[in-house]
């Protein structure tokens, strides 16, 4: 099975995560400063971090810590890591070849990649006791939508999955499904990943076929496919439908919803941690503090009360100890609700203002309307077009604009620009312009990120 499944972790995982979904508030603020401790004490088997923890009192938590960046560590790649089968090359190369999707690395560790919305792809590495954690929050805190159906069939064994995605790299969600296909016989036969970068009506036709019962995806895809249930050619009857990786806002919640006959489960979770946080039964968006901290603060830095917004916040994965973020800064603006919540858990509230990129509307060949996916579009210039630092911009009903960083040279935005238009072809949209520019500065949504597809300028 690999090193990264242990059965007797797993269940003691699953246990507690059980426990600490009814327990008190003083118990969970005890468990994460056990946590925490264990964390520091690991994080010492780190070059990286038993640098930068020199002098540090492990009673003191978190307090008087810097913040880390992603470009950072990834610089410190191969000092980041407390084991030395971790190291940037190998893992690189691992993560390159799609073969290895959902399979251990070095027999023990799951490894997958961030998108670069920052300006810098990441590589993440976790052991058998990071992934029992997050399994079991995935597993167990789920909401329950339809509470009968889930107490008959509390592990969705009888249901018929489609994951909507991008399936051909080595994201979170691709790789979570890949291992779980190799771990849980059966599995693949009730699930199924259909990318996202087909054409919509193959897409379509994909989903008809399978007929599943429970879709699972990010919320512009969501809406996206509502529309075309709508028009009656996507034909699904769906039980639940599962989102999380993008802003959802109440809307775009109604309209899938409405569109489906069916409830919406959201949650939010990061390739730094898989499982943030995920809804209650009144809507609620609770943070997983059991095993991790998330700390809003202001742009220089300082903590922002409860209730406040974050310019961006801090991120601590009590789980992971192999690969250690500790104040590990995130693009998001969170904010850390005063109030508990009414469903009476010990968790936190939280509300998130993520990822919050356009759905482009494009005038095919036959003046017929294509609709692309913001995610789809990102994936094609990362992974065929090897461009982080981009900014996509409509500038009319078939003309795009490609906005690069200084990053990238003559050879590269050339590549990206190739790669755009070959799959803008495989979507029935060859006619479409593709301009180029270099730009030093850069159109952010309302959380603070970038927004790297945008359609304000379409005409």
């Amino acid at each position: 099975m690999g090193g990264d499944l242990d059965p007797w972790r797993t269940t003691a995982a699953a246990l507690d995560v059980l426990a600490l979904s009814h327990g008190t508030p003083a118990l969970l603020a005890r468990r994460q400063q056990e946590r925490l401790a264990a964390l520091l004490r690991a994080a010492e088997a780190s070059p990286f971090w038993r640098e930068r923890l020199r002098g540090h009192r492990i009673d003191d938590g978190l307090a008087g810590l810097p913040s880390v960046s992603k470009a950072e560590l990834m610089v410190q790649f191969d000092r980041w890591a407390g084991d030395a089968a971790i190291r940037r090359d190998p893992v690189q190369a691992f993560a390159a070849a799609p073969a290895n999707i959902g399979q251990p690395f070095a027999g023990r560790f799951i490894v997958w990649e961030s998108s670069g919305s920052s300006g810098e792809p990441g590589l993440f590495v976790q052991d058998g006791a990071a992934m029992a954690v997050y399994d079991a929050l995935e597993g167990l805190r789920r909401p329950p939508l339809q509470p009968l159906r889930r107490w008959l069939d509390p592990w969705c064994l009888a249901e018929r999955i489609a994951f909507v995605g991008a399936t051909s790299g080595h994201f979170a969600s691709t790789v979570t499904l890949r291992r779980l296909e190799r771990l849980q016989p059966g599995f693949a036969q009730r699930a199924c990943a259909h990318d996202f970068l087909q054409p919509l009506p193959a897409l379509v036709a994909a989903l008809n076929a399978q007929s599943p019962t429970v879709l699972a995806t990010y919320p512009s895809a969501a809406l996206l496919l509502a529309g075309e249930a709508r028009a009656g050619r996507l034909r699904v009857t769906l039980a639940e439908v599962w989102t999380g990786g993008e802003t959802l806002g109440p809307a775009a919640r109604a309209e899938i919803e409405a569109a489906f006959g069916c409830p919406l489960a959201n949650s939010y979770g990061a390739s730094e941690f898989l499982a943030l946080a995920s809804e209650c039964a009144r809507g609620a968006l609770h943070l997983n503090a059991d095993w991790v901290l998330l700390e809003p603060v202001d742009a220089a830095g300082r903590p922002v009360p409860p209730g406040t917004c974050g310019e961006k916040v801090w991120l601590t994965n009590l789980a992971n100890h192999v690969q250690p973020l500790i104040r590990y800064e995130l693009g998001d603006r969170v904010t850390l609700q005063a109030e508990p919540c009414a469903c009476g858990s010990p968790l936190p509230v939280i509300s998130v203002q993520g990822r919050s990129d356009d759905v482009l509307e494009l005038r095919g060949a036959r003046d017929e309307r294509v609709r692309l996916l913001p995610l789809a579009l990102t994936t094609i210039l990362e992974g065929h077009g090897r461009v982080f630092d981009f900014q996509l911009v409509q500038t009319g009903a078939a003309a795009l604009r490609l906005d690069l960083g200084a990053v990238h040279d003559a050879a590269a935005t050339a590549a990206a620009r190739e790669a755009l238009r070959a799959w803008l072809g495989a979507q029935g949209l060859a006619a479409v312009r593709v301009s180029t520019r270099r730009v030093e500065t850069w159109r952010s949504s309302r959380s603070g990120k970038r927004r790297r597809v945008v359609a304000a300028e379409a005409q």
